[in-house]
């Protein structure tokens, strides 16, 4: 009786065991699904050395509100730079039709990233900067500076505050995507790495950087437009 017993203990004990061994597979298994799902885009990234296709899939896909937040804020760090905030201001555009001005940049930044420099609205955004910056009397120098903050400031961004980091092949894609984009504004002396940009970007901050009212009265626009994004939280699911 006592062996029998023990024998019934003991297979009660293993059916335990194996049901629990099963339950923690499946909780293995769920876990490692989403994982893989989770980290998806970057293993996709990973395997492709398109610069177009890894921008479009970082800024429309992986981290679409971060990128949308960080060249938000690299263009209105530019406001900061007297050449740049005045010459905003005296256009009247950025002061009295602050959310066309917006709209105009995203669409016309959107283009190429969206549909490639060579196709049609790739290549009629670019021209379409082009005229519009052609207008005005624009140094190199500040031309590759509002570059850089499109480089150095959505890397920053999702590195400081996104779910993860950005892998160095993605840093890669997306300086190489606007390295592209500033070779057809006809930018010179486009820097030739991310370190090489932020660099430049540290550097010209720190000799550019001051004081100006015209530059404060554009920074106080954006800013009020800047307050009628919906917090993420509140953003559709």
């Amino acid at each position: 009786a006592y062996r029998d017993h023990t024998t019934h203990l003991w297979h009660k004990i293993n059916d335990m065991f194996q049901s629990m061994s099963k339950v923690l597979q499946r909780t293995r298994d769920a876990i490692q699904n989403r994982v893989a799902a989770r980290y998806r885009h970057r293993g996709e990234i990973a395997r492709v050395d398109d610069p177009v296709t890894i921008a479009r899939t970082l800024a429309t896909q992986e981290f679409p509100w971060g990128n949308t937040q960080a060249l938000s804020f690299a263009l209105f760090r530019t406001y900061a730079v007297p050449s740049i905030g005045e010459l905003l201001y005296d256009t009247g555009q950025f002061t009295q039709q602050t959310q066309k001005r917006y709209d105009d940049t995203v669409l016309l930044l959107d283009a190429p990233i969206e549909h490639g420099f060579d196709s049609p609205a790739g290549r009629a955004g670019i021209r379409r900067i082009n005229q519009m910056h052609a207008m005005y009397d624009i140094s190199n120098d500040d031309m590759l500076y509002v570059l850089s903050t499109f480089v150095v400031c959505p890397v920053q961004w999702i590195n400081s505050y996104e779910w993860r980091a950005l892998t160095e092949h993605e840093i890669t894609g997306l300086t190489d995507y606007y390295r592209s984009l500033g070779k057809h504004m006809a930018i010179k002396d486009i820097p030739e790495t991310y370190a090489d940009f932020e660099r430049f970007y540290d550097d010209y901050e720190r000799r550019n950087f001051a004081f100006s009212p015209k530059s404060l009265a554009v920074a106080d626009a954006t800013l009020d437009l800047l307050g009628t994004f919906l917090p993420y939280r509140l953003l559709p699911r």
